[in-house]
């Protein structure tokens, strides 16, 4: 049994000890490493929503699904409270996960167009999500000490899935500062100034072996981005028909431009 990581140290010894997606999914799931995370995410779990009152809350660390051995990697902000944090998988059983899950449905990278529960069939065969905050937070901002103890698990991430790794889609500035540091922590090579944020945003990155990888950023699929129109369905298909594309080395991807953001949805 994974011995449960109770401070930022130990968040980094287990991230550097697990040697499968498995294994690295199995340590987040015990991870007790940010207080007021393990308070929120267990509160929620405990209180519920009305519409959720008779379901049992996951309430714990989300671990990342997909593909072991993925050639997109999906990097989210953080579990949503009624979502993820009470299902137990990414963007599964909210309207964001509606969003992500039919776009990728629609794109080929998912067998089904929604995500609803852990035991609903649904498979990535190319493609992994994961997120740069594997707890909810309360009201979806973790603070940067939060962020900071957490990304030893996506650094590890990033280095056990790298053989096949092709493209990462960070959705929103939260993901894409999350994905630039994580990359840079193994080996890849950030333009300077680092590359600012925006819907559609393309970055190809050098590591040294010579490899490429590319950056996609994406307005991430929140309720307030769906409802006010900032991101639509024919949006959200482009950069994930882009992703499609590049990751099997067609480098003709859609034509958009992109549309900087200083705000993390």
């Amino acid at each position: 049994m994974t011995s449960i990581a109770k401070s930022a140290a130990a968040v980094r010894r287990q991230a550097r000890a697990a040697t499968s997606p498995a294994e690295l999914n199995e340590a987040i799931e015990e991870c007790r490493a940010c207080p007021r995370l393990v308070a929120w995410r267990e509160d929620v779990a405990v209180v519920k929503r009305a519409a959720y009152a008779d379901d049992t809350y996951w309430g714990a660390p989300v671990p990342s699904f997909g593909a072991d051995r993925p050639s997109i990697l999906i990097i989210g902000l953080a579990p949503g409270a009624h979502g993820a944090n009470r299902t137990g998988r990414m963007f599964t059983g909210d309207r964001s996960g509606d969003w992500l899950f039919g776009s990728l449905h629609r794109v080929g990278l998912a067998s089904s167009p929604g995500s609803v529960s852990r035991e609903d069939g649904q498979r990535l065969a190319t493609s992994r999500i994961t997120a740069a905050v594997h707890c909810a937070p309360p009201d979806n901002k973790p603070t940067t000490k939060e962020r900071d103890t957490c990304a030893p698990w996506l650094d590890r991430e990033l280095e056990l899935v790298q053989p096949e790794l092709r493209v990462v889609v960070a959705l929103g500035g939260f993901a894409w500062a999350a994905a630039l540091t994580a990359l840079a922590a193994r080996g890849w090579t950030i333009p300077k100034p680092r590359p600012r944020f925006g819907h559609g945003a393309q970055v190809e990155l050098d590591w040294m072996d010579s490899r490429g990888i590319i950056l996609l950023g994406c307005y991430h699929p929140s309720q307030q981005n769906t409802f006010t129109g900032r991101l639509t369905e024919s949006m959200l298909d482009a950069v994930f028909t882009d992703a499609r594309h590049l990751a099997v080395g067609d480098h003709a991807p859609n034509v958009h431009q992109p549309r900087p953001s200083s705000i993390p949805e």
